[in-house]
């Protein structure tokens, strides 16, 4: 009763009001009904308004389906990127020339949870690991060049041994004349690593690309590694040592492929089955 009342009281107290809001809605709705030029500005408003927020609600499911959408490319760009790796030259104007038969069923994407680079001995870990078929000494690298080896993986994660690390040591070659030597880190730059035991026989210069040699199972030959930024020769021995300026940015880094070698496996199990024989 006492709300009826206070309803009433109100109803009374504005009654101006509220007929003066009243015959408003009244004379607008007659006017928008009856008047085509203004209801086409109400619709067009109604249209800026209502388009804005869909066009929001839109870009936010975008926005939480980026995810999803970057590690679908980023899987398709594995596939992409194991043809590359038939192809001697890495480079579609070259001859094919199968190396180590990467195919997309070799290659499990991953990203990069954690990664250090400002130590001597730097290490990345994974989101993939010994469920998705990853094992020690596997080889790692992005659309770029080389990352680095697996060192140690559980269940659900690996570890990696960045290229940042003074204790790696990769097989590595220039490009143009299939000359050897060892890519090393000196632990100073994260944009450096430097290519030592180079014969000075080699025909080098400074810009000259270099890539992984193939004289092991862990990296297929020919993927990138960095140019060479600067050349020094040693008075002592009959070799190089090279700067190389890396392609990669190792202090930003996102999904990365890891190389499942068949000849990695083999090796082990013959090196295995001749421990056993000793």
């Amino acid at each position: 009763m006492n709300i009826v009342l206070k309803i009433f009281n109100f109803i009374t107290r504005n009654s101006y009001r509220l007929l003066f809001l009243l015959l408003l809605g009244i004379s607008l709705t007659l006017t928008i009904q009856f008047h085509s030029f203004h209801r086409s500005k109400v619709i067009s408003s109604a249209n800026i308004v209502s388009g804005s927020v869909y066009k929001e609600i839109n870009e936010a499911k975008e926005y939480l389906n980026l995810r999803k959408e970057n590690d679908d490319l980023a899987l398709e760009n594995a596939m992409l990127r194991s043809l590359l790796f038939q192809v001697k030259d890495s480079s579609f104007m070259s001859k094919i020339d199968s190396i180590k038969g990467v195919k997309p069923s070799d290659i499990v994407v991953a990203k990069v949870i954690k990664n250090s680079y400002n130590v001597y001995e730097n290490y990345l870990t994974l989101d993939a690991g010994a469920k998705q078929g990853i094992k020690p000494d596997m080889g790692v690298i992005n659309s770029l060049g080389i990352v680095g080896i697996t060192d140690d993986t559980s269940e659900n994660y690996a570890t990696v041994a960045s290229i940042l690390n003074k204790k790696s040591r990769i097989n590595a070659k220039i490009k143009k004349s299939n000359h050897f030597g060892s890519l090393v880190w000196d632990g100073k730059s994260t944009g450096f690593v430097q290519l030592i035991d180079l014969p000075r026989l080699a025909a080098i210069r400074k810009g000259d690309t270099i890539v992984t040699g193939g004289q092991s199972v862990i990296f297929p030959e020919n993927i990138n590694i960095g140019t060479i930024d600067k050349i020094y020769r040693d008075t002592i021995t009959n070799y190089y040592t090279l700067s190389i300026r890396l392609f990669n940015d190792m202090t930003n880094l996102g999904h990365v492929y890891i190389l499942k070698s068949k000849g990695n496996i083999e090796m082990t199990q013959l090196e295995n089955q001749r421990k056993k024989d000793e």
